[in-house]
């Protein structure tokens, strides 16, 4: 059996426990009357801390098969990202949890357009987890990432390893594994002044959203031909 679901098995599901599954009454209604599974049909539940298997879909959820464990990633790859308008920080988000980022930081730079108080970052960080646990069981990832709480630029500078994403900058490497993106803006002057490698993502301008998931494109392509 593969080490990771691979779509052969139907639908992937978050559950509590993979040796005894049970589904929330809303991923049940999703795979009951979205993707319309019958009783029997093949489906893989994980817990999103490297545990998954084979189960069979009915009002109990049946495994089939021995659970399997897969390591966490490594190294665990990050992207930070200044917030954006819209429901572009929704996108942001599901495409890091695609691609394969383990960690998901949302921060206030100084030329961000947006700004949100203390209710509207608690809101919507419970989003943004909602957006990330969607995409993990859309592409069966089995470690499910952390989207951090919203932070000043200051503190993900502070991050060990950490590296600005700025036009002219080194190649993207595994010795920088987390790569900070700035808003549409660009970056203060303040921010700039801040000692920090810098790596280049692309030749061209990129819009924001873009930028984050070229980041996102290029860490985890080195750690997995590295692998």
């Amino acid at each position: 059996m593969s080490q990771v679901p691979d779509g052969y098995h139907g639908p992937h599901v978050l559950v509590g426990d993979v040796e005894f599954p049970a589904l929330s009454a809303e991923d049940r209604h999703h795979l009951d009357r979205v993707l319309r599974l019958r009783n029997g049909d093949p489906l893989t539940v994980g817990d999103g801390r490297g545990r998954w298997r084979p189960c069979r879909f009915g009002r109990m959820i049946e495994p089939v098969a021995d659970t399997e464990s897969v390591p966490a990633p490594a190294p665990r790859l990050s992207v930070g990202f200044a917030l954006i308008k819209g429901g572009r920080p929704e996108l942001v988000v599901q495409k890091l949890v695609e691609l394969g980022i383990d960690d998901i930081r949302p921060f206030r730079s100084e030329r961000s357009v947006v700004h949100w108080n203390a209710e509207k970052a608690d809101k919507n960080q419970a989003r943004l987890e909602r957006v990330a646990r969607e995409a993990v069981m859309q592409c069966r990832r089995v470690w499910l990432p952390t989207v951090h709480p919203v932070v000043d630029f200051g503190t993900v500078a502070a991050l060990p390893a950490a590296a600005r994403a700025d036009r002219g900058g080194a190649a993207v490497s595994l010795s920088n594994p987390t790569v900070l993106v700035g808003p549409e803006g660009g970056w203060s002057d303040a921010e700039r002044a801040v000692d920090l490698p810098v790596v280049g993502l692309s030749t061209a301008v990129l819009r924001a959203e873009t930028a984050a998931i070229a980041a996102a494109a290029l860490l985890a392509t080195i750690r997995d031909l590295s692998a």
